[in-house]
């Protein structure tokens, strides 16, 4: 009896250790973002280095997408807003361009107007290859990333990437139908 009683004890340490490891947070993953260095909206350049000590949420969109894109930014102005009404300091919102050749920085300041985001604490990057977007969403978010050799459409993932503050990817979440806002807040809170 003694033994049992000892054996939920210490498997209640461990299970609360293993809670303490993942900031709180639920199915927590923890994937190193690599080093990056991409050029912003305003073409100033942005790294991880930068985002180092902040918690940032990603995507990856592009200004010529026909379907998804529109809704996920949409969305993702909402997260600003909410984020900025729970009064959440030094959060970052970055998104990554999957078609850099056509997203240069002044067509990534438009369509960022088009949502009224606010470029304060939210980036737009390109200034890479398409092959170097598709290799690092891959990698760093196991995420796909393909431009096909016909059309202007790029295949990609529609999921936000939350990102702790040592620039590791502990979470993400649907971005196009039925965001989980409320979850993605507690969630920054956890980290912070």
């Amino acid at each position: 009896m003694k033994k049992s009683v000892l054996f939920f004890i210490l498997a209640a340490v461990i299970a609360l250790a293993a809670g303490c490891g993942n900031s709180g947070l639920k199915d927590a993953k923890n994937y190193p973002i690599e080093d990056f260095k991409y050029t912003n909206q305003d073409g100033q350049p942005l790294s991880k280095k930068d985002l180092k000590g902040k918690v940032w949420v990603a995507d990856f969109v592009f200004t010529n997408c026909a379907d998804v894109c529109p809704p996920m930014t949409a969305n993702m102005a909402k997260l600003q807003d909410m984020i900025k009404e729970e009064g959440l300091e030094g959060v970052e919102i970055v998104s990554f361009s999957v078609d850099p050749t056509v997203d240069k920085p002044e067509v990534l300041t438009e369509y960022g107007k088009k949502f009224n985001v606010d470029f304060k604490n939210w980036n737009f990057l390109t200034g890479y290859s398409q092959e170097e977007i598709e290799k690092f969403a891959l990698e760093n978010f196991k995420t796909i990333v393909k431009k096909p050799q016909s059309g202007d459409q790029v295949i990609h993932g529609t999921d936000f990437y939350l990102v702790d503050q040592n620039g590791d990817m502990r979470k993400y979440y649907t971005g196009l139908k039925e965001v989980p806002f409320e979850q993605i807040i507690e969630d920054i809170k956890a980290l912070q």
